[in-house]
């Protein structure tokens, strides 16, 4: 740039884009299903989401092992403590080579102390160059930064300071986060202010436990999209009318002195079964008389929370059509 010249915006280039000549859009490439398609989006920030309990932090933990194997570095930052001694041995369990876990140009793990130790991370990655960041949990990380899970301001301040930083690095960053309290409010996704889920620029899962994880006998938990930026996942997985689409099954089992873990993937015509409702739901609104003609009208005469009441109703009207 020449002293003195007014610097030029970088514009999007429409012409380019008009002849096709800019690169396709992400397609979703880590931690992959059993059909090859992944469940994140590399250089884009990803959620996973759920009850305390239901397999999102070992989903992460695939996720890493998965990294790993395939030649990726992954940091693991874990505000939660969960602690090395745990973390170590799922991931040694799950197939991790010990050589991996111990080469600091592989693999790094940290609990870090308070927000200037965060900030020192961050600067290291932009160096260091990871391809898979696990932040466990958002939960953690922003009163550590004295942000309200609430204030979109206070979020966004704490995105920039940390999540921003990691993604620029070329890292898929996945956080992982807890669900609403109010039932109309957990249909929405995670807690806290609507900014949170305005920063993922890839992928927001829903982990919803089917059968709980127990040491030595597994367990399995269903995987639906409640966001994704780019669309690549949401085209590969089941398009039958759920808001939340099923992204596929996270099974762990047994095997030998360890276990095994994938992500299985949705069949073509397979509901989302957390949207499903209840025999005796479906039967309540057959039972109204007239017939219901919305799921706002149902949910008025029933007196259901608006979740409880939408399921319902489209649930009579798939059988009513059928």
């Amino acid at each position: 740039m020449r002293p003195g010249r007014v610097p030029t915006p970088r514009y999007v280039d429409i012409s380019a884009l008009l002849a096709g000549t800019l690169p396709e859009p992400p397609k979703p490439a880590i931690c992959p299903r059993t059909d090859g398609v992944g469940l994140f989006y590399a250089e884009q920030y990803n959620v996973v989401f759920g009850d305390p309990e239901s397999g999102k932090t070992l989903l992460t933990d695939h996720a890493t092992v998965v990294e790993l194997t395939a030649g990726g570095r992954v940091l693991r930052i874990d505000l939660d403590h969960n602690g090395p001694q745990s973390t170590i041995a799922r991931l040694l369990a799950m197939g991790a080579k010990p050589d991996a876990l111990s080469d600091p140009e592989l693999f790094l793990y940290i609990e870090p102390e308070d927000a200037r130790e965060v900030r020192e991370i961050c600067d290291h990655m932009a160096e260091w160059a990871p391809t898979l960041v696990i932040l466990d949990s958002l939960g953690e990380l922003l009163p550590m930064f004295g942000s309200n899970s609430n204030s979109a301001d206070e979020f966004t301040t704490c995105h920039r300071a940390v999540i921003k930083p990691l993604v620029k690095t070329g890292a898929c960053v996945v956080g992982i986060d807890h669900l609403s309290k109010g039932a109309d409010s957990r249909a929405y996704g995670m807690g806290g202010t609507i900014a949170k889920k305005r920063a993922i620029g890839g992928t927001s899962i829903r982990v919803h436990v089917d059968s709980a994880f127990t040491p030595g006998k597994g367990g399995s938990a269903y995987l639906s999209i409640n966001k994704d930026r780019h669309g690549g996942l949401r085209a590969e997985s089941p398009s039958i009318g759920d808001k939340e689409p099923l992204a596929g099954k996270f099974v762990i089992w047994p095997e030998g002195e360890g276990i095994r873990a994938e992500v299985r993937a949705p069949e073509a015509n397979e509901h989302n079964p957390g949207e499903e409702a209840p025999e005796t739901d479906i039967a309540a609104v057959a039972a109204l008389d007239p017939p219901p003609k919305s799921a706002n009208e149902t949910q008025t005469r029933l007196k259901w929370r608006a979740v409880r009441a939408r399921a319902a109703f489209k649930a009579w009207k798939q059988q009513e059509a059928s």
